[in-house]
């Protein structure tokens, strides 16, 4: 699953390209990867979630293209006959395993779910092979309420060690469990909470009271250094990952932890151990590096 690193690079690419561009037309081939405002809403009919898609995103202007957690967020606007622009509206983008925003893909493709054709005749496409991401048109107040329920960005100079130590202490959970909760923490997932632990030297079973200041102060800047380091390779491809044109991430040569089970640890050279007991997906990590 596309992880804070993977969705920086997929925003930084769509917002170099696109931004100022004007939607000419909508397709939405799957309407079922569509999501309302709120949950009464999103139960309003796959047709219904489509067409309102469509009519407020033909002739709009893009503004901008984000990431917040683990979505890619684009703004749109409406182009008014004076110029003026007006009805805000955001596309929050969460691709989870096998979902993909793409820049002139092939136009026939079998798993696109989402087309927007621009008006100087490119197009931008979302794509899912298995159809486990979710597309939801925000207005204002809609997005606002998404985005205060996820917790701070870890590379916001605004999260302090200090800030960052009490929501790692403040929790009895697994660190490990803490580090990818998304309302306590945005944008971390399974691959960089194994390796943030795996460079602090924290086992990803602590305790979060257990793990001292320094501990908390140590783990903040090794996750700051995975995460820019992804950022800077863009990103990790193992399978379905890929950015906007459809590059692969070179990150993944790079990892310690993750992926790793039964290999020496190149710290130490003892085997990697893993286990699926947190949260159901592997965790990685060395029990004489890590305690």
């Amino acid at each position: 699953m596309p992880e804070l690193p993977e969705t920086e690079t997929i925003a930084r690419d769509l917002d170099g390209a696109l931004r100022g561009a004007v939607v000419r037309s909508v397709e939405v081939v799957r309407s079922d990867v569509l999501r309302g405002e709120a949950p009464g809403r999103s139960r309003r009919s796959a047709a219904a979630l489509a067409a309102e898609v469509a009519d407020a995103l033909t002739g709009a202007k893009v503004h901008g293209v984000s990431r917040r957690a683990k979505s890619v967020v684009i703004a749109f606007g409406t182009v008014c006959a004076g110029g003026q622009v007006e009805g805000l509206h955001r596309l929050v983008v969460t691709p989870r395993f096998t979902g993909a925003l793409l820049i002139d893909g092939t136009p026939d493709d079998a798993y696109t779910c989402l087309r927007l054709d621009l008006a100087d005749g490119r197009s931008l496409r979302y794509h899912d092979v298995r159809r486990l991401g979710t597309l939801a048109l925000l207005g204002p107040s809609a997005f606002e309420a998404w985005e205060m329920a996820l917790g701070p960005e870890p590379l916001d100079p605004a999260l302090t060690p200090e800030r960052f130590s009490g929501i790692i202490r403040g929790s009895s959970r697994a660190v490990k469990s803490i580090l990818m909760d998304q309302k306590r923490l945005a944008g971390v997932g399974n691959i960089y909470a194994n390796e943030a632990l795996w460079r602090a030297r924290i086992r990803p079973t602590r305790r979060g009271e257990r793990v001292t200041r320094v501990q908390c102060a140590l783990l903040l800047s090794e996750l700051r250094a995975v995460l820019s380091e992804s950022i800077a390779l863009r990103g990790t491809t193992f399978r379905d990952y890929r950015d906007a044109y459809g590059g692969r991430g070179g990150f993944a040569a790079r990892l310690q932890a993750y992926g790793r089970a039964g290999e020496p640890c190149s710290r130490c050279g003892d085997a990697l151990s893993a286990t699926h007991a947190l949260e159901g997906r592997q965790t990685v990590w060395c029990r004489a590096c890590q305690s």
